[in-house]
């Protein structure tokens, strides 16, 4: 088996989605597999790309650019489920970058199993959302999509804390409080399939909310930093724009951030 973070180089250099998906679950499977009986197989090091491979399509633009379309039609429908497959997408690049990229940080194994973990069910998000989107005539491709999802990584490249800080605690779980609106909109238009993939990712994505705080308390403890302080520098400092709510603070609590992390960082503060 190859070193941990060579498997995540070779997947955020893999541009298709299904054959980066795949590639995703296979290497997820041979970590679980190396890590039986509490063994700890080789991390090793990578310099993986500043941005992951992409299909040719779909095309990104700017997010003033990408069409608004009515979730209530149809069309709207698909535009919907094409943006979060979009967004699953980035999250199983996302959550390989994070073990290639800070290899010069010594992390419990843990560490490592969660991010794999998070990344193996984030590629089953991604093909959940082609699924549906191909029952209802279209594909992941077939339309616009937001070029900015990238950027958070990229500002984050050289500090460690501040991906935890920004990536899982904050964009992550804007999708916790999201997604039961678009649960709603699709049990309206009886969308069966798209109901059951959307419940699936929001059960799974409180586990990767949780894995970011619990691993940026970690290195807060490592440093003797206050954690609450730290995530409002670093959010202040990384995230372009104020968080927003509502927030579902019961899904976010849960997933290890309290009240007090994220309402000083909105526009009432």
């Amino acid at each position: 088996m190859m070193p941990l973070a060579q498997m995540a180089d070779a997947v955020l250099r893999t541009a298709d989605g299904r054959e980066k998906t795949a590639l995703s679950h296979k290497f997820a499977a041979q970590w679980r597999a190396a890590r039986a009986d509490d063994a700890r197989p080789e991390i090793g090091h990578a310099s993986p790309p500043m941005q992951p491979a992409r299909p040719d399509q779909p095309e990104l633009l700017s997010p003033r650019e990408v069409p608004q379309r009515k979730p209530g039609t149809p069309e709207g429908r698909i535009a919907l489920l094409h943006a979060v497959a979009h967004i699953e997408l980035n999250a199983v690049d996302l959550h390989w970058d994070i073990i290639a990229r800070f290899t010069d940080v010594k992390m419990p194994m843990g560490f490592y199993d969660d991010w794999v973990k998070a990344a193996d069910e984030e590629s089953k998000h991604f093909n959940l959302m082609c699924d549906c989107l191909e029952a209802l005539g279209s594909h992941y491709g077939a339309l616009p999509a937001h070029a900015g999802m990238w950027r958070a990584a990229e500002d984050t490249a050289d500090d460690f804390m501040g991906r935890l800080a920004v990536v899982p605690m904050v964009l992550e779980a804007r999708g916790l409080d999201v997604t039961p609106g678009m649960i709603k909109i699709f049990k309206q238009a009886k969308a069966t399939q798209a109901v059951k993939a959307l419940e699936t990712i929001y059960a799974e994505e409180v586990a990767h909310v949780a894995y970011g705080s619990k691993w940026f308390h970690f290195l807060c403890g490592r440093h003797d930093l206050d954690p609450k302080d730290e995530f409002h520098a670093l959010v202040r400092k990384y995230f372009h724009g104020l968080l927003r709510p509502p927030f579902n603070e019961e899904k976010r609590a849960e997933a290890g951030i309290p009240p007090d992390f994220y309402w000083p960082l909105t526009e009432s503060a």
